[in-house]
């Protein structure tokens, strides 16, 4: 018996960790380091905690809340709703709150991409909200007024209008005094691509409330960074930033999609291919790309949130041979990157809190954490991000695109594109994967219903009610006419088979059954991942003061 993919309970998990691992002291504060190899274990603030993570973190709650169909944690959504509001400046722009660990007051363009999702969630759930639609508002067309606008080309044979708009930032940061600095930067480089970042997010903005400014500074964005900035090569190969780059890559085809201009939609795909090239079969994607030598390469859970969302989108361009990646990616490296047993962390609950450090029970609040940097096959507790703060709040909207996208409706088909358990009002959804090949729809209304095709279900029979039957003529689902309370069974060989990869610099030995990977050759340490066979001890309880009051039930917990 093999563990089963349960984004449910991954879900559970994560929430655990965002409504935990803040400051009750700073109103829910999140603390974005965490250090569990020291002794006693720690959590420390740092200036990104109210920057990047009121942001990224209140859109992951939300995540969580909804596809729990749950209202616990709402006193955290309400305390990061309640810093995002605050810290409001110059051109409309967020910066952080002067704590005792935050060094020079500034903004970053990075982390607007952060704050203005949030705030998309804001205006959209809470339409009556006019501070945060002024917020939302006001930060953009700050925004806009600040970037350089490049209208002419001055080459040596004579100048040349620009013919169309292209927008850049003249720094990453833009001081609460001072200004842009020039003598001042956040030293990571790769300004084109990381100012960037914001661009789904305009985009979004754009489609929830028809924002001109909006729309004009995505496109003025999405130009410089394709054109004069010289980020991506004529293949868009790059070297750099991975999660920036895929990040920027979904704003893209959401932007293609919007305009109707097929190129940004061809570039998008282009930087994915990309980096799927330079990631595994199961969903190792690497922080940056061609900047270490594989073999120091680690995997941000950041990078497969991207990954994921962007194959999302380049499915809703048309590109339906991504559903298998987004099917592999989420089912396997993203869950194996949370943090699911916790007895090798020291604690010291005598120590107490003090100067922005917290020592109290890290090791039941860390639960559900993301790794900021994964080997393929362990989690290295040494290294700095071993759990991160910023991946904590975008795999949550990696789980939530899972969830919606699990089930779809195809040309008047309900389609089980992801296989796990789940109830929705039209299907009831069982599989057996990946113990045997088996899937089981039950449906709640007359419908037409079935499962979509991948290379490892094949020789698939499908029964109704117990009654062979032949599938609809449908050439990416396997379908069937179902009455309410019937129940369709598609079954299919599975057989656990062997698969050589090389992966971050190294071969690989990766068994796999279906779509789920069940053990990796060499095992690694200190966390070792794909402990996936129940053979394993592997029960950790979450702590008792956690309960759930959704209409869900969630099972027992199971932890590695």
């Amino acid at each position: 018996m093999y563990d089963h993919f349960s984004p449910l309970e991954n879900t559970r998990l994560v929430h655990h960790y965002i409504t935990h691992m803040v400051d009750k002291a700073q109103d829910n504060l999140p603390y974005w380091l965490l250090l569990p190899n020291k002794k006693p274990a720690e959590a420390a603030h740092c200036r990104v905690d109210d920057a990047e993570l009121v942001g990224s973190w209140y859109e992951g709650l939300v995540c969580c809340m909804e596809i729990l169909g749950t209202e616990e944690g709402a006193d955290v959504k309400a305390s990061l709703r309640r810093h995002l509001m605050r810290s409001w400046g110059a051109h409309g722009l967020r910066f952080c709150e002067k704590y005792p660990w935050t060094h020079t007051v500034h903004a970053s363009f990075h982390e607007m991409g952060y704050i203005l999702p949030a705030l998309n969630r804001i205006t959209e759930e809470y339409p009556d909200d006019t501070i945060a639609e002024q917020r939302t508002a006001e930060l953009i067309r700050g925004m806009r007024a600040l970037v350089i606008e490049r209208k002419t080309r001055c080459f040596w044979s004579g100048d040349f209008q620009e013919t169309v708009p292209i927008y850049e930032f003249p720094n990453d940061i833009y001081l609460q005094d001072g200004g842009f600095d020039l003598t001042r930067h956040t030293g990571r480089g790769e300004q084109a691509i990381r100012n960037a970042v914001m661009l789904d997010a305009l985009v979004r903005r754009y489609e929830l409330r028809g924002d001109r400014v909006a729309l004009d500074l995505a496109v003025g964005l999405a130009n410089f960074v394709l054109g004069p900035s010289r980020y991506f090569s004529y293949d868009m190969n790059f070297f750099g930033h991975v999660h920036s780059a895929v990040w920027f890559a979904c704003g893209l085809l959401r932007l293609g999609r919007v305009t109707g201009e097929n190129m940004y939609i061809e570039k998008a795909k282009g930087i994915y291919d990309f980096v799927r090239s330079l990631s595994s079969s199961f969903g190792w994607v690497p922080e940056y790309a061609r900047w270490h030598p594989p073999q120091e390469e680690h995997c941000e859970t950041c990078c497969i949130k991207d990954m994921i969302v962007c194959a999302h989108e380049l499915i809703a361009c048309g590109y339906a041979q991504y559903w298998d990646d987004l099917n592999r990616f989420a089912r396997n490296q993203l869950v194996e990157n949370q943090v699911r047993y916790t007895g090798y962390v020291v604690c010291d609950n005598t120590k107490p809190d003090a100067n922005g450090i917290t020592y109290r029970d890290i090791d039941r609040r860390m639960l559900g954490g993301f790794t900021g940097g994964s080997e393929p096959n362990s989690i290295s507790l040494t290294r700095f991000r071993s759990i991160a703060g910023c991946c904590v709040g975008t795999a949550p909207v990696a789980l939530k695109t899972v969830w919606d996208d699990s089930v779809t409706s195809e040309n008047g088909v309900l389609c089980v594109n992801i296989p796990f358990d789940r109830q929705t009002p039209q299907l009831c959804i069982r599989s057996f994967l990946p113990d045997e090949g088996r899937i089981e729809l039950t449906a709640g209304v007359d419908c037409v219903a079935g499962v979509r095709r991948y290379d490892w279900i094949e020789n698939a029979v499908l029964t109704v009610d117990g009654v062979r039957t032949q599938p609809c003529a449908h050439t990416d689902i396997l379908c069937a006419p179902l009455k309410a309370g019937q129940t369709l069974v598609v079954t299919f060989p599975l057989h656990t088979r062997e698969v050589r990869e090389t992966v971050r610099g190294s071969l690989l030995r990766v068994f796999w059954r279906g779509c789920d990977v069940i053990d990796i050759l060499p095992r690694g340490e200190h966390i070792r991942l794909y402990q996936r066979n129940h053979d394993i001890p592997k029960y950790y309880p979450l702590p008792e003061d956690v309960v759930y009051t959704g209409a869900v039930n969630m099972g027992p917990t199971q932890q590695k």
